[in-house]
């Protein structure tokens, strides 16, 4: 057969070196670079969930559930008091600051490893999460004390005694059925913290700011401070809530006064600072209040908690009411308080039902008008209520809104 000597183009299949531009290089290092960008963004989104996993698990380990209680309680159930039809959603937690001895807080003196309740607060938060309330109990005031379990598991009797030795009696559980006894209003909570505690949390939100009538020099509450405003740090803040015979005429009501407004202040520096909505002010804060508190089991974790923070953090400061419940000096001991009635069982019915509650600023209240017909009296005095225009009107108790200025004149 004869050769073709027909001429054929060169039958090289590889492409020529220089691609033009937008040529099939182009996609290929596009790929390869969004391939790594996409890469870099998963490591960082995982490394994030890691992260996040990691500090939820370490604040969430930090809070101690006091299960001891929860069963003692449990065992007594039929002994609570039932939530009011009236107040279906409404929270009821009972806040207990203890003045325990033990560990850390013995260089505060005292018999080491006694406790009392040195501050006790009934917090109350309305069903629409629209009001709070957070009521006093003074812990000098004389109540009965129900039977409670002590530490060696024998059982104490009932019996008439100031409010703070049921928490040395029988720990939280004896004082939260005592509280459910006087009030009839059945607790959902409780939280208990301690001194050190108290100054870790104020210490974390950079100090609280308080309005000092006149110059306080006391060496046993670590006083020293000059008149006017004032921003108080940890041990400073513990003394000026702790202080009470060398402040004012020297009472426990005037030092649960001093109490409300500072956490009034609290309340508002929390709000206004914007430490909730702030992840590098929030940590401290949370790691500071984790750390610091024993709850019961349905809020001893970071969840409940939240969902409590973010609760309080919708209520306007002026729909937060802080007051005492109505109280008077003991009629057999002058140092010790008796609840004044009606105006007490008022208050625990208005709360029990889930109704509003007012309140005026300290200081004495209006006298009864002559002319004004039956329901219209006032009671004067000190930590008293007016009496309500109606039966199905509340009544106003001596107290503050959070929003009130302690600097303020009244």
């Amino acid at each position: 057969m004869a050769e073709d000597d027909t001429a054929h183009p060169p039958t090289d299949d590889t492409p020529p070196t220089d691609a033009p531009p937008g040529g099939p290089g182009r996609p290929r290092r596009r790929r390869r670079w969004l391939m790594i960008t996409a890469g870099v963004v998963a490591f960082l989104m995982v490394a994030t969930g890691v992260l996040f996993w990691i500090a939820y698990r370490k604040l969430d380990g930090n809070i101690q559930t006091d299960s001891a209680t929860d069963e003692l309680l449990a065992e007594l159930e039929a002994e609570r008091p039932n939530r009011s039809a009236g107040a279906k959603g409404a929270e009821n937690i009972l806040l207990i600051g203890s003045d325990d001895r033990s560990g850390a807080n013995s260089s505060y003196g005292g018999e080491p490893g006694t406790q009392r309740s040195d501050t006790t607060i009934l917090l109350h938060l309305a069903a629409d999460r629209r009001r709070a309330t957070a009521v006093s109990i003074p812990r000098d005031v004389m109540v009965t004390v129900p039977a409670c379990e002590k530490p060696d598991g024998t059982r104490s009797k009932p019996g008439l005694m100031q409010f703070n030795w049921a928490f040395e009696l029988g720990g939280p559980a004896c004082s939260i059925r005592t509280v459910e006894q006087l009030s009839g209003i059945r607790l959902d909570h409780y939280v208990i913290l301690d001194f050190n505690g108290f100054k870790t949390m104020v210490d974390a939100i950079g100090g609280v700011e308080v309005c000092v009538p006149q110059p306080i020099h006391d060496k046993d509450a670590k006083l020293d401070l000059q008149a006017g405003r004032q921003v108080l740090h940890g041990e400073q803040s513990l003394g000026y809530v702790r202080a009470r015979e060398s402040l004012g005429d020297g009472s426990d009501t005037q030092r649960m006064g001093r109490q409300q407004q500072f956490l009034a202040s609290l309340i508002r520096k929390v709000q206004s600072q914007g430490v909730l909505l702030n992840p590098a002010r929030l940590w401290p804060v949370l790691d500071a209040a984790t750390s610091s508190i024993k709850a019961d089991g349905g809020l001893s974790s970071l969840g409940a908690l939240y969902d409590l923070t973010q609760d309080l953090r919708g209520i306007p400061s002026p729909d937060m009411a802080l007051l005492t419940v109505p109280r008077r000096p003991y009629r057999y001991d002058s140092d010790r308080d008796e609840f004044v009635q009606p105006q007490t069982t008022q208050l625990f019915t208005v709360l029990r039902d889930d109704r509003p509650i007012a309140v005026r600023a300290p200081g004495p209240a209006p006298t009864a008008d002559a002319g004004a017909g039956p329901g219209a009296a006032t009671w004067a005095g000190a930590n008293q209520a007016t009496a309500s225009p109606s039966a199905n009107a509340s009544p106003t108790f001596e107290g503050r809104t959070a929003d009130v200025d302690p600097c303020a004149p009244h």
